[in-house]
């Protein structure tokens, strides 16, 4: 039997020097194109009647049915594309191929030249008190919750730098007016929401809100912006963070003063981004900066001590027992790649995102989806309901955060070719 021992080793050693060569092998460049591409390619920009299956270019000159809808996925009003456009933007910007930039400025243009027509069902809908009917681009006349607009006015203020529409602005405004002056608060300023509770906040929010006020803080110059900015990013953080875990719970019920029952993955993933964001936009001689990136370490710190020997994370964060989910990995490495690539942390750091990165990429199919994302999440008390959430391939949730970071990681490689 001994002298099977040699070869078994020698085969094990292989592979494992096979596999690891094939994940130093990944063309970060070509990954992200290969999911940007079907975004692209997959979008029609064209309006169904959902009904009779009938495709309209424009829909201003038909008569008014409520049945006419987007024909595409990604052409809808809903935060997940808002983050698609931000990823898309970057991507633009750093492999300097303006056709994903133009992608988002059609996709705008596609929802707001139309307006009017779906702003009238909209009204038409409230007036007659059926406000279960859910008429094209209801978010974006409804405004009620930051769901509603966060996102998708932050990556509209991106478009807005390459398109100065005066609609483009005027909504921008009233975004902005939303969120520092109508959406539910806690006394001390806190965002928070109605449900499940009265006075819940959800660190989703963070993401809701956080990137479009350092936006509009960047193009106002108003430091009101920035400054609600800053607040929810401190607050957040006294409300949400667990010390015991360095993680942050998903929610805490303001009426009873208690935390959630669970460090879900995406939740810590959109707080990870909303902090980057924010860091992103803010001046660099802004007093607050330095506890920012301090605050920005920490959270990194804490969620880098749960990643998994395979370079993702849990679905629910601390339970090696609950699925590797894919989107808030990728909102992980995005906060990490980009962090380092600013300067803002110990190049060090970048190891915690490569990891993350090649188990990321690898999962990628060879048509540029993307598996393993977890569903739309609300908050429940049972840890159950985190475990049993589905995944969806290429649920967008995912499709932002993955662009996001695969354009800080291929940044990071051209700018040290030689480090591994």
């Amino acid at each position: 039997m001994k002298r099977f021992i040699l070869p078994l080793t020698l085969l094990i050693t292989c592979q494992v020097i096979k596999a690891q060569n094939s994940q130093e092998s990944i063309d970060t460049e070509e990954v992200i194109r290969r999911v940007a591409d079907r975004i692209v390619a997959s979008t029609s920009f064209k309006f169904i009647n959902k009904n009779t299956k009938e495709k309209f270019d424009a829909v201003s000159k038909l008569k008014p049915m409520p049945e006419i809808a987007a024909e595409s996925d990604y052409n809808r009003w809903g935060y997940p594309n808002g983050v698609m456009m931000t990823g898309l933007i970057h991507m633009a910007d750093i492999l300097q191929d303006k056709k994903y930039a133009d992608y988002c400025r059609n996709n705008y243009q596609f929802i707001f030249n139309d307006l009017l027509y779906f702003e009238k069902l909209y009204k038409d809908a409230v007036s007659a008190d059926e406000r279960r009917v859910r008429t094209e681009f209801s978010g974006l006349f409804r405004m009620a919750k930051l769901d509603d607009c966060g996102a998708m006015a932050a990556g509209l203020s991106d478009v807005y730098l390459l398109d100065s529409r005066k609609d483009y602005r005027a909504y921008l405004d009233r975004a902005g007016d939303y969120i520092l002056n109508k959406q539910m608060r806690l006394a001390d300023g806190t965002l928070c929401r109605p449900d499940p509770r009265n006075a819940t906040i959800w660190a989703d929010d963070l993401y809701m809100s956080v990137p479009f006020l350092a936006r509009m803080g960047k193009i106002t110059g108003d430091e009101k912006y920035f400054n609600d900015a800053i607040k929810q990013v401190v607050n957040f953080t006294k409300y949400l963070y667990d010390d015991h875990t360095g993680l942050f719970y998903h929610c805490y019920y303001s009426a009873n003063e208690q935390n959630g029952v669970a460090h879900w993955g995406r939740a810590n993933g959109w707080v990870a981004v909303a902090q980057t964001e924010l860091l992103n936009n803010l001046p660099t001689s802004h007093p607050k900066r330095k506890e920012l990136i301090t605050l920005l370490e920490k959270d990194i710190i804490g969620f880098s001590r749960w990643q998994n020997q395979t370079g993702l994370w849990h679905q629910v964060l601390d339970r090696n027992d609950s699925y590797l989910e894919t989107s808030v990995t990728a909102m992980y490495i995005y906060a990490v790649a980009r962090a380092v690539n600013e300067g803002w942390i110990d190049e060090h750091y970048i190891r915690v995102a490569r990891d993350g990165w090649r188990a990321l990429a690898n999962k990628i199919t060879e048509d540029g989806q993307m598996p393993d994302v977890c569903v739309g999440t609300g908050i429940q008390d049972g840890i159950k309901f985190y475990y049993n959430r589905p995944t969806k391939l290429n649920d967008n949730h995912g499709l932002g955060p993955f662009l996001l970071a695969g354009t800080e990681v291929f940044r990071y490689e051209k700018n040290n070719p030689n480090r591994r």
